[in-house]
């Protein structure tokens, strides 16, 4: 009997083990949905490639529906690695105590927001006032956070400032929303935006910036704590090897909006962790 339970033991545990080793062949990524999904997903795909050939392992991108499924999905072992904002790393970090954010963009250190609008009339915030506007998601923060933050500092509690407050949810869908009139303004990361105004998705002598708010560190690529150190140190070598000078990763590069990537770490993101529960959004 015992040496019975001995061999079942064994059998578990050789089983147990090559489920896990089956997991640990396949890198689970995903990203916030703050554009279109088949946008994130043609963003991610030569992204994705590269990692594969980097790390020696298949690499496979999981669409989330929201913002709060990549939290729950990083918290709960789901995926191994996620595309954040500041904002989504924060919640992230202070759901599992322990979320490694690796990499960001050159211009994450010092990201903006752009304030939009397609009235000819409006030139700053207060020429809004009365009228409606759109957020991006209520997550967002370079969508939502950051700009509600900064406009508290300067007096604005937009819920009272304009006669209606909107969340379009994503920064492509923001834009649509103000070209078409749906609001009178709205607020945008500066990077979709210029990406969309590059690749003549916004009729400029219509939809203008009338705002730029004050930098601050938004986007960064974070894994999941429980994640093997050796792996996660050779995805983040993988991103730090992405040269610009080398024709394939530069369309890597580009995709990503990216000179090249930086590594970053968890005190970068202190500043939006004080901005968050200064709008009351984290308890």
């Amino acid at each position: 009997m015992f040496k019975r339970s001995l061999a079942l033991a064994a059998g578990f545990a050789l089983s147990l083990s090559a489920v896990v080793s089956q997991a640990a062949d396949v890198l689970k990524v995903s990203a916030i949905p703050d554009e279109a999904p088949t946008e994130l997903l043609r963003k991610f795909k030569p992204l994705g490639a590269y990692l594969e050939q980097q790390l020696g392992m298949k690499v496979e991108f999981v669409p989330v529906a929201d913002y709060a499924a990549v939290v729950e999905s990083l918290a709960a072992d789901r995926l191994d690695m996620a595309w954040l904002g500041g904002f989504t790393f924060v919640q992230t970090r202070l759901k599992t105590g322990n979320a490694v954010p690796l990499v960001q963009r050159e211009q994450d250190e010092k990201f903006t927001s752009k304030f939009i609008s397609a009235d000819p009339a409006v030139k700053s915030l207060q020429d809004l006032k009365g009228k409606t506007f759109a957020f991006g998601s209520v997550s967002s923060t370079s969508g939502s956070l950051m700009p509600r933050y900064f406009m508290q500092k300067d007096g604005v509690v937009p819920e009272e400032f304009f006669s209606r407050v909107a969340y379009s949810g994503a920064h492509d869908a923001t834009v649509a929303w103000v070209q078409a009139g749906k609001v009178d303004g709205g607020v945008l990361n500066a990077s979709v935006w210029q990406k969309l105004v590059d690749a003549g998705k916004v009729d400029t002598n219509k939809v203008t910036v009338f705002a730029t708010t004050p930098p601050y560190y938004d986007y960064n690529w974070t894994v999941r704590g429980t994640l093997d150190p050796a792996l996660a140190e050779k995805i983040k070598q993988a991103f730090l090897a992405l040269d610009p000078a080398n024709p394939e990763h530069k369309a890597i590069l580009d995709l990503q909006a990216a000179t090249r990537f930086i590594p970053t770490k968890p005190e970068n993101y202190q500043g939006i962790e004080e901005a968050a529960r200064s709008a009351g959004l984290l308890k």
